[in-house]
């Protein structure tokens, strides 16, 4: 069992930076890769990034491509997604997910999930 908690959101102009976290729980966080989707009112859940378990590969949704990066650190159990250039088509609701073993990009192929953190950009 994993228990993710997202952190780090908020409101931004446009053009700024947000660093998101998420948390995770359990002994084997190592072995998960991390996935970070959105969703956007009236939108489908989509995928932004995903870090595999060493975070020695990560893949982007081409929106973000240049702007987002996805870290983590396993010794602290967490995930990072710095967002950089932020625009308002960014908003949405984040949430990160776990999976073990392979990178994956579709949501219903993640296990666990967090509660998700709002991001808003002004423009």
């Amino acid at each position: 069992q994993v228990q993710l908690v997202e952190s780090g959101g908020g409101l931004v102009q446009a053009g700024g930076s947000l660093r998101l976290s998420c948390a995770a729980s359990g002994r084997t966080f190592s072995t998960y890769a991390m996935g970070w989707f959105r969703q956007a009112p009236g939108k489908e859940r989509e995928f932004v990034a995903v870090i595999s378990g060493s975070g020695g590969t990560t893949y982007y949704a081409d929106s973000v491509k240049g702007r987002f990066t996805l870290s983590r650190d396993n010794a602290k159990d967490t995930v990072y997604l710095q967002m950089n250039s932020l625009k308002p088509e960014d908003t949405a609701v984040y949430y990160c997910a776990a999976r073990p073993g392979i990178l994956r990009r579709t949501p219903g192929q993640y296990n666990y999930w967090g509660q998700g953190t709002q991001v808003t950009v002004s423009s």
